[in-house]
Order: C-alpha cells, then structure tokens, then sequence
C-alpha cells in the first residue's frame, strides 16, 4: 500500500510498497523474499493496488475556526495526498484519495488518518462520524451520472 497522489513516488523510497504476507506454506517470507512483490510472486501471486475516494466525517464540540482552519492547512501540508477540507467550528470533511490493494485496507488507513495526527498537526478532540470509500469508477460513474459532491475543486481548505 502506497500513499500519495496518483503517478507520485514517496520521497526516498525507491519502488518500496507495503505487501500483505500470506500464510501459505510456500516456506519464503516477505524479509527472505526481499521486497513484497518479489515475495508475491514467490507465492504465486500478484496483488495490485487500486486508487479509493475517501470521504471523511468528523465532528465534535466548537473550536474557533482559525485553529480549525490552521490544523486542516498542517495536516494537507504534512499529507499532500489531500485533495480538499471543508471545515465549520464543530465539524469538518475531508476528501482525498488513496492507494490501496482493497477497500478494508484503504478503510483501515482512513479510520486511523485524523487519531494519529492529531498531536502532530493539532487537530480539535473530534470523533469520525462518518467515512465513505468508493472506487475509483464508482466515484467516475457517480460524477458522471450527477450523483454525489462534485470533483475536488478547488483543492485546499475551505469553510462550509
């Protein structure tokens, strides 16, 4: 599982992805193996990753918009793989999307985006009360066919 924008390489990693290892008993780990997809294809297999709009909700009691605004800017400073944050005093969303081999891994990394950053980007004591995945023709298909918010646009963070 890679994170950032569709097409980028992580800074410092030279074709380096996180692979599930499977428990078969082809007798090779993914350290043995050396990288995951070498280990992959050790077990005969070949996971792919795919691209996920994600759309995430919280909420909790009011902070004053300035901080809110402030925290939203540090975390798509230290994410760039955001694509908008729309914000109030009590709540705020976020899209972006991400690279994940199935829609539990690319859930899984959503759920633990606004806890584990937190501290780092000082985000309000907010809970997750909402989170949609789709993929990527799911999200085409409901743009096409008028359904659902309108492509990220413009990028950046933005008040309701």
């Amino acid at each position: 599982m890679r994170r950032g924008r569709p097409g980028a390489s992580p800074r410092g990693a030279a074709e380096r992805t996180l692979t599930s290892v499977g428990t078969g008993d082809t007798g090779t780990s993914a350290v043995e193996a050396g990288t995951g997809e070498t280990a992959a294809r050790a077990a005969g297999r070949v996971e792919s990753s795919r691209l996920w709009h994600i759309t995430l909700s919280v909420s909790g009691v009011e902070a004053p918009l300035r901080e809110v605004r402030r925290a939203l800017e540090q975390l798509a400073h230290d994410h760039p793989f955001l694509l908008t944050s729309r914000y109030a005093n009590d709540h705020a969303e976020i899209r972006y999307w991400e690279e994940a081999r199935d829609l539990h891994d690319a859930a899984a990394v959503a759920l633990r985006l606004w806890g584990e950053h937190r501290s780092t980007a000082n985000l309000p004591p907010w809970e997750i009360v909402g989170l949609e995945v789709i993929d990527r023709d799911t999200y085409h298909q409901r743009i096409a066919e008028g359904y659902g918010p309108p492509p990220a646009s413009p990028v950046g963070v933005h008040p309701f």
